[in-house]
């Protein structure tokens, strides 16, 4: 019998912007986990791509989750070490070990031949199509002529299945989920490579995040099997959405931290969360703290919150 590893989980933001109403749901559902299972928290900083990450966020961020009461163990911007931006050396490690599998292949087509030719999936998102799959060396050096190619995963035959904290029992076949990117033209390495390389090189033993998440499991957990990292448990936890179901969104300024604080206390929004998601049968101003012996997954509802209209085009959150 494997023995269980020590509980270590992670809260792992972008710094693209104040954080909204959805990511302190993540947060402090991340943070709960960790501490009522005595575990030790992280505190990854998602800054791998440059256009978009700004170091005065990451700062802000840290500040807001110490006014909410939510703090880690380790990690943060003060150790370059947990921010991804510093972590390219370890990306392009592992990409070789896929490379050296046979594993990727270069892709040449534009974002507008992708989607004319790609079947979609139920929620909207795009599927490769395969078109780059099979190309001869001789196409490729013509082709590398005039464009830089992303690098795709060539995803193998058959079906997979994984057990999700939250939402249960997931199954498909790999070719519903198609062939994806892990370096793209510019040679920033995907979202799907680091995170896989910075869960599996830390031990994270947990990962909590929006149900969106969801469908990219299965790419990850293919990842973890051909880098030999020990998977974590997944816990795909509900989003928060308007009353129309558009999720909220740090570009649409939906409920950021900054608004929030002109309002309420720290403890009035996480009693908000804890009630709304289960946690708490009634609403009720409350310390993050106070809600760790109260913990419990079971508890925790696999449905979208929806965040109460207040006024036209404003999100307001009512007691």
């Amino acid at each position: 019998m494997m023995k269980k590893r020590p509980v270590k989980g992670r809260f792992a933001p972008s710094p693209t912007g104040r954080i909204h109403l959805g990511n302190i749901f993540c947060a402090l559902i991340a943070w709960l986990a960790v501490r009522s299972a005595n575990g030790e928290m992280i505190l990854r900083i998602e800054d791998l791509d440059p256009d978009r990450s700004k170091k005065e966020y990451a700062v802000q961020l840290e500040k807001d989750l110490h006014w909410l009461g939510l703090d880690w163990d380790i990690g943060g911007i003060s150790q370059p070490q947990y921010c991804q931006s510093k972590r390219t050396a370890f990306y392009a490690q592992a990409y070789v070990a896929l490379e050296e599998q046979n594993l990727l292949y270069p892709c040449f087509c534009t974002r507008a031949e992708r989607a004319a030719s790609a079947p979609h999936t139920a929620d909207g998102a795009s599927i490769y199509s395969g078109h780059c799959r099979n190309l001869s060396p001789e196409e490729i050096v013509r082709l590398s002529a005039s464009r830089k190619p992303a690098i795709r995963f060539r995803v193998p035959e058959g079906c997979y299945s994984f057990t999700d904290g939250v939402q249960g029992k997931q199954y498909g076949n790999w070719e519903s989920c198609g062939d994806f990117i892990l370096r793209r033209t510019d040679g920033v390495y995907a979202y799907q490579l680091a995170v896989v390389v910075d869960d599996g090189s830390m031990g994270i033993t947990q990962v909590v995040r929006g149900r969106d998440l969801l469908n990219a499991t299965p790419q990850q957990l293919l990842l973890y099997e051909r880098l030999g990292y020990e998977p974590p448990e997944f816990f795909h936890i509900p989003l928060l959405v308007a009353p129309d179901g558009r999720r909220l969104s740090k570009r649409e300024k939906d409920l950021d931290l900054g608004a929030l604080q002109k309002k309420y206390q720290p403890e009035e929004i996480i009693g908000w969360l804890a009630w709304k998601s289960g946690l708490l049968n009634q609403y009720e101003p409350i310390q993050a703290r106070e809600l760790i012996s109260l913990f419990q997954w079971e508890r925790l509802t696999p449905h979208d919150i929806v965040v109460p209209s207040c006024k036209e085009k404003e999100l307001s959150i009512t007691f």
